[in-house]
């Protein structure tokens, strides 16, 4: 498609599992399509042997950056000056970085500064000035475990999964509440893809996978205080969902 937005993934092999990399090049694709792929590392060491068919299945090119003293990550700098470059080159409207090393954190906001789209993906573990300076966060491992067949997934609803714990329930609650409040109409009623956009924009890590959800409507029904309403168009499809806050005296 025309409009697609086109993205340079940048992936720090010496801090993501190779396991993760059909998950975040299907993720990314939900945004835009990724035409640039780049993933960054010591090949020399005999631990990155297993990447091989990984690269060359996802047709991803790695960037050799030698270590050159020890102690010291040197893949993060050629990673940083990588995406530098592009971002001068014009060619692209925005980033997926990958990794969970805090050390990239001032150059998502860098980025963003520029007016570009990014995209962090990191493990649980991934220190939260990282994920607050991203526009989305995606935990890998709510990636992968959302892959798995349903039978396989089964979670209790709207619980935190997979020990992830830098956006709580209760915070999410709330902030959808206030959300509803600030936007909507004289009748109460907010526009549910509104609200899950500023959703984002608060808590960049959000995502309804990590409380064991895959739609938004579902996730927002199962917090139990609020009404949602479908308003179909002429072809008889949903074409609008909106939100209002639960009031036994309406």
């Amino acid at each position: 498609m025309a409009d697609e937005k086109r993205f340079a993934v940048l992936i720090d092999a010496e801090n993501v599992s190779e396991k993760y990399i059909k998950s975040i090049m299907d993720e990314i694709s939900n945004d835009g399509v990724a035409t640039i792929k780049r993933i960054y590392g010591d090949w020399t060491k005999s631990i990155m042997t297993s990447w091989k068919n990984v690269l060359l299945d996802n047709s991803i090119t790695p960037i050799q950056q030698y270590s050159y003293t020890s102690g010291k990550n040197a893949s993060d700098s050629a990673m940083i000056i990588d995406a530098m470059d592009i971002l001068y080159s014009g060619n692209i409207d925005g980033f997926c970085l990958v990794s969970s090393d805090s050390d990239f954190t001032r150059l998502a906001s860098r980025l963003r500064e520029s007016g570009m789209i990014v995209v962090g993906m990191g493990e649980k573990k991934t220190p939260n000035p990282f994920i607050a300076a991203c526009n989305k966060f995606k935990y890998l491992e709510v990636l992968a475990q959302d892959a798995m067949p349903p039978v396989s997934r089964a979670t209790p609803p709207a619980q935190n999964i997979s020990g992830l714990d830098h956006t709580s329930l209760d915070a999410v609650r709330n902030t959808v509440l206030t959300i509803v409040q600030e936007t909507s109409d004289d009748d109460g009623w907010a526009t549910l893809g509104d609200v899950g956009n500023i959703l984002t924009k608060r808590y960049p890590d959000f995502d309804v996978r990590n409380y064991g959800f895959r739609k938004l409507t579902p996730f927002i029904k199962s917090l139990k205080i609020f009404d949602i309403r479908a308003v179909c168009g002429k072809d008889g499809h949903v074409s609008v969902m909106y939100v209002r806050e639960k009031d036994t005296d309406r």
